[in-house]
């Protein structure tokens, strides 16, 4: 049982951090001339896990997508788990830069 804790609180945390990588990189791309490369920057700074960047500039707004996929290392749980993905996007109106 203290195993099945441990990996939901890990879980938790990278939800959390997936999320903060979106908003982070929604904003620095919502200011910027280049969003993308911007987005992809602000996103991989704001957490410490391998995670992807998709930007999607919608020309009032842009979307930016973060998307990590993390294996659960326990071992019989990890057989029933399996990987465990976690996705956040965020959209934001883009402003002048």
């Amino acid at each position: 049982m203290g195993y099945g804790l441990v990996v939901i609180g890990i879980a938790v945390r990278n939800e959390l951090a997936v999320e903060l990588a979106a908003r982070e990189g929604a904003r620095a791309a919502a200011v910027s001339a280049s969003p993308g490369a911007a987005a992809t920057a602000a996103a991989t700074r704001a957490v410490r896990l391998p995670i992807e960047v998709a930007t999607v500039d919608g020309g009032s707004t842009v979307t930016v997508t973060v998307t990590h996929t993390a294996s659960v290392d326990v071992a019989v749980l990890g057989m029933l788990v399996g990987p465990v993905t976690h996705v956040a996007s965020v959209t934001m109106a883009v402003e002048p830069p």
